[in-house]
């Protein structure tokens, strides 16, 4: 009879240690995925701004001379993030394989221009930014227009700003309910241990001294379930690098490093402070109140 009922006491502890690890596992893992997608949501919306293009054109009085002179500036330029030169031949050429039909044997003349398709950095491509490079572009007389899609430019920044500030709003929730699920978890785990711990109090043992066991317990089943969401985050990681490979997660060595760092002090600190609560609590609790 005892036997049956210490195999059941004994798999009701392995059942309420399996639930903690789950429950830090499953806070732990999403909290990770959105530290991820938090680090690179500069990265990503830097490499989506990157893509718009700005085209300029020149008159077709620029010689070769003013070409060259305007590629060196772009070559220094810190705002720059790539370009290319487009002869006007090789743009009448590239329409008339896109069209089908060339334009230039009814007309007689090429009427294209000389231009360069230029992709600004990421941080270049906001309202102003990109106004004081058109303004300081168009200041070469050779320049005969500039067109890039300024409605796009500040559709993208809009959601950008909307899309962080409900980043924020969504990471200090489930910041929140890491807290609670895991403090509950650790609560009903240490809840079947309260005669145990009021009877250590009887027999004369200290606060600190009954707390200590169940604190340790706690650190090493968080470490257990930071372990297991930092093994589920680098099969995350792989997923998404083979899917996005721009990103570059896998070679983000130190941000891969702040995340599975912040994932293991997160394990602890939660399961440290929620069992100190909880253990606390049943300290402080009368006998008649434990039933």
């Amino acid at each position: 009879m005892a036997s049956s009922f210490e195999k059941y006491q004994k798999r009701r502890l392995i059942s309420s240690y399996f639930s903690v690890i789950l429950s830090i596992f499953l806070v732990l893992f999403l909290l990770g995925t959105l530290g991820l997608f938090v680090i690179k949501s500069k990265k990503i919306t830097n490499d989506f701004k990157e893509k718009i293009p700005m085209t300029v054109y020149f008159k077709n009085e620029a010689k070769d001379s003013v070409l060259n002179a305007f590629d060196s500036v772009l070559k220094n330029a810190r705002f720059i993030k790539e370009y290319a030169f487009v002869h006007k031949d090789s743009a009448a050429k590239n329409n008339v394989d896109i069209v089908g039909e060339d334009f230039m044997e009814f007309l007689g003349f090429n009427p294209l221009q000389n231009s360069f398709d230029i992709n600004l950095k990421g941080d270049y491509v906001v309202s102003d930014s990109i106004k004081q490079i058109e303004s300081d572009i168009k200041k070469n007389k050779f320049v005969s227009d500039i067109i890039y899609d300024k409605n796009l430019v500040d559709i993208v920044n809009n959601n950008i700003k909307k899309i962080s500030f409900w980043i924020l709003i969504i990471s200090g929730f489930l910041a929140v309910i890491a807290m609670l699920l895991i403090n509950s978890s650790l609560r009903l785990s240490i809840y079947s241990h309260r005669f145990t711990i009021k009877t250590m109090q009887m027999v004369g043992a200290t606060k600190s001294f009954i707390r200590k066991p169940f604190i340790w317990r706690s650190i090493k089943l968080g470490l257990i379930g930071s372990f297991l969401a930092i093994i589920a985050l680098l099969g995350l990681v792989y997923y998404v690098d083979n899917w996005l490979p721009n990103l570059h997660l896998v070679k983000d060595y130190v941000s891969l490093g702040i995340i599975f760092g912040g994932v293991l002090i997160v394990g602890i600190l939660i399961t440290w402070i929620s069992t100190f609560f909880a253990t606390q609590r049943f300290l402080n609790l009368r006998t008649e109140d434990l039933y």
